[in-house]
């Protein structure tokens, strides 16, 4: 039986046009990211009903994307499975918070794809078998083999409070007000894997696992959010 939700699929032909006019239809978001950098309140980037101002990924051969029970659900797919923003969005001095959940599986079930001044990088949570964070990648070198690199034991069913942090200095990221990850920008070359690019300016995706998002909002910092 077909769950009740909203679900997104990639489009067929038929639905192109669709899918086109819905994506260029001025959003309410646009406008409430205006105010956001304006006063630093919360923006919320999921209204727990609907993938409204998101778009699914275009990996190859991924699993469906649905909303239930006001949560995001990733389902594994042959690789990758992802939702990228399409509206508006800062490129530095920004936090953003969301929570994830590895429902089933055991790769990556939050890949945080995100700007960084003129460039983008990826948060990586349980990927390389489970356990590896780290941003992918610095210098060209990706998760695994950079100074972010950890190893932590992630359980399935288990939610996880994710906060990033991106300034004109630095990026940050909390796991559960764990302050895991101080990077500086300075002097650093910022890049995403290939296979990730499809999640460019901003989105998140899992690897054969199904995922759970919710929660997710940003907020703009003091300071320019645009380099």
């Amino acid at each position: 039986m077909k769950q009740a939700g909203t679900s997104l699929t990639k489009p067929t032909p038929g639905y192109l046009l669709v899918a086109l006019m819905v994506m260029t239809t001025p959003s309410c978001e646009t406008n409430q990211l205006a105010t956001a950098r304006q006063d630093g309140a919360w923006m919320p980037l999921f209204d727990g009903n609907s993938l409204r101002n998101w778009k699914m990924t275009d990996f190859p051969s991924p699993g469906p994307v649905t909303v239930k029970d006001e949560k995001i659900l990733l389902s594994a797919g042959q690789a990758m499975t992802g939702i990228t923003w399409t509206g508006d969005f800062p490129r530095q001095n920004y936090e953003v918070r969301l929570k994830s959940m590895r429902v089933d599986g055991s790769d990556f079930f939050c890949c945080l794809t995100f700007p960084v001044g003129q460039g983008h990088c990826s948060l990586v949570l349980g990927g390389w078998g489970g356990s590896l964070v780290g941003l992918s990648s610095i210098d060209g070198l990706d998760a695994s083999e950079n100074e972010t690199t950890e190893s932590i034991e992630f359980e399935n069913g288990r939610p996880y409070a994710v906060k990033l942090s991106v300034s004109k200095e630095k990026i940050e990221v909390w796991l559960d007000d764990e302050n895991i990850i101080d990077q500086a920008i300075t002097d650093q070359e910022f890049s995403v894997r290939l296979e990730v690019e499809e999640s460019l300016p901003f989105g998140i995706a899992s690897y054969s696992t199904d995922a759970a998002l919710w929660d997710l909002a940003m907020r703009t910092k003091p300071g320019k959010t645009s380099k």
